[in-house]
């Protein structure tokens, strides 16, 4: 959402790179291969060096996905049950967070930054956002699409954007705290395998596998289907590539705003399409071992210790950002457990990189790994 971009429905900072059920019959100044429009992202060598998966989820990002689909009615009916469930738990803050997010358009980046970090670091850097960068994407979007009322003031009434920074806290918590666990095992199955496809073929072989259905790799250029035509350049910066548990659609996030890369999601697992409606409708189970792993530990405690089992080598802000919790908490759970000899600590530089121990290793195989579950789409024509 650059206000000084001559493409208003172009997904820079901001808008849901969604494509219709249906693509329109007529394009206008659109790429169009086979019926698809095509989102063009053009490569150098400079750009495939610095291309990468994702090392952790993006916690807000991730809830942008979410509250989309949420309002989607598009999407099966099988997700109905969540809907009311999760509609009916939502305070009037939380749903004016929603009413930024549509399921289809734009929603103000500044709200669901693309980044890694816990929840509580990124929801804090949400507050801190400077009312001239609200007011600007705030304009680009109401000139593309109805907004509500008191979203025009924004940017100039301090208390109105307390109510909304406290409604997405609601928003993350009632849509994301109880698939944290799924949402990390996805990301962690999917970024397994992204390594493989890596080692094996390189960053040519990571673009081709990524997502068949949406994604084409064409050296130079990697072509996404989309609702409108363009061309990004990278110019040096690369691609990071971002599994999401609740994507149902590649889409490409170029924040001109912030100093970090472009985002390209997409759906994990894609070649299993139940498995992901069946997270969202199920209630969800406990294992009698977790239990008591978590009865021992403390749940905080045994969180951290699965995930550095899970992520061996992690440093300290990427173990804050895979079980959700504040940094300094983090670094505080990693102090006991290295005192009970359950994990190691190395230093590189001025990080700390944390490993299970065997005797951590032994304690958490009494408990089961989480269920991988995911969404589907046609494929690329």
């Amino acid at each position: 959402m650059a206000p000084d971009h001559g493409d208003p429905d172009l997904i820079r900072s901001g808008p849901n790179n969604d494509i219709p059920e249906e693509l329109p019959g007529a394009v206008q100044h659109g790429a169009i291969h086979g019926g698809i429009v095509v989102y063009r992202i053009h490569f150098t060598s400079h750009d495939l060096a610095r291309t990468r998966p994702a090392e952790v989820p993006m916690p807000l990002s991730e809830l942008s996905m979410a509250a989309r689909v949420l309002q989607d009615r598009s999407q099966s009916r099988l997700l109905d049950t969540w809907r009311r469930r999760s509609r009916a738990q939502l305070s009037a803050r939380a749903r004016m967070a929603l009413s930024l997010i549509p399921p289809v358009g734009w929603s103000p980046t500044f709200l669901t930054p693309a980044q890694a970090g816990g929840p509580e670091e990124l929801l804090e850097q949400v507050r801190a956002t400077p009312r001239k960068l609200i007011r600007a994407e705030m304009a680009v979007i109401a000139e593309n699409q109805p907004v509500p009322a008191w979203a025009r003031r924004l940017s100039d009434d301090a208390e109105l954007r307390e109510e909304l920074y406290d409604g997405l806290g609601h928003l993350y918590t009632q849509l994301m705290s109880s698939h944290w666990t799924q949402i990390i095992g996805q990301f962690t199955a999917d970024r397994t395998v992204r390594v493989r496809q890596f080692l094996n073929g390189g960053v040519e072989r990571l673009l081709c596998q990524v997502n068949p259905q949406w994604v084409r790799w064409n050296p130079p250029v990697l072509e996404i289907r989309n609702r409108i035509e363009h061309d990004l350049h990278l110019e040096g910066q690369g691609i990071v590539l971002v599994p999401s548990l609740f994507a149902t659609r590649s889409i490409v996030a170029d924040d001109t705003h912030a100093q970090s890369q472009p985002t390209v999601t997409y759906p994990v697992a894609h070649d299993q399409p139940l498995r992901q409606l069946f997270l969202l409708t199920a209630k969800p189970t406990t294992s009698s071992s977790a239990v008591a792993l978590s009865a021992l530990l403390g749940n905080t405690r045994a969180a951290v210790l699965n995930a550095i089992a899970e992520h061996p080598g992690c440093s300290t802000k990427e173990l804050a950002a895979l079980t959700g919790i504040a940094p300094p908490s983090a670094s505080e759970h990693a102090t006991v457990l290295r005192e009970a000899g359950l994990i190691s600590t190395v230093r590189h530089r001025n990080t700390a990189l944390h490993s299970p121990t065997s005797l951590g290793i032994v304690l958490l195989n009494t408990a089961d790994s989480p269920s991988c579950w995911t969404s589907s789409t046609e494929p690329w024509k």
